[in-house]
């Protein structure tokens, strides 16, 4: 149904939800439950995406969970949303808690490894690609820089 939306219209759409977004998030300061997955190809380059709204920095996928989701499931829901690719597997690196528009946000960061070739939608997602670890795109948010710093840590 919302694919017989034009994408410029629901490109506005998303931006527009976001401001109210962090509007209600300010006013009752929520907490939330998030996913952000550190993906690589089987050649080890990295999967960031390009939202359409927010700071239009590339990232990470992530994404909030439902109510009463997995966080797993939620990670696997929200790479396939916003690249189009399946984890071949998945793994628990651990949660990060941060303060976003006013909310609590504890953050479960998994990393995967990819089947097939991002595709971004055109619409929440215009940009996702795989990039080698040397020369990843500036700039890169803040929030995936500390997901970076933990995955590294881990694969270490």
């Amino acid at each position: 149904m919302f694919r017989l939306i034009p994408a410029r219209l629901h490109r506005t759409g998303y931006r527009m939800a976001h401001a109210l977004r962090k509007c209600w998030w300010l006013l009752r300061q929520p907490s939330l439950l998030s996913v952000s997955v550190v993906a690589t190809d089987a050649d080890g380059q990295l999967l960031l995406v390009q939202l359409s709204y927010g700071t239009g920095m590339w990232s990470l996928p992530t994404g909030g969970a439902g109510r009463g989701e997995a966080p797993e499931d939620a990670a696997r829901r929200e790479l396939r949303e916003e690249t189009g690719c399946d984890a071949d597997w998945l793994e628990f690196l651990g949660m990060q808690q941060e303060r976003i528009y006013g909310c609590y946000n504890t953050i479960h960061v998994f990393a995967a490894q990819t089947v097939g070739q991002p595709e971004a939608d055109q619409r929440e997602v215009i940009g996702a690609r795989f990039f080698p670890l040397d020369s990843l795109p500036q700039p890169l948010s803040d929030m995936t820089h500390r997901r970076l710093s933990m995955w590294r840590a881990h694969s270490q």
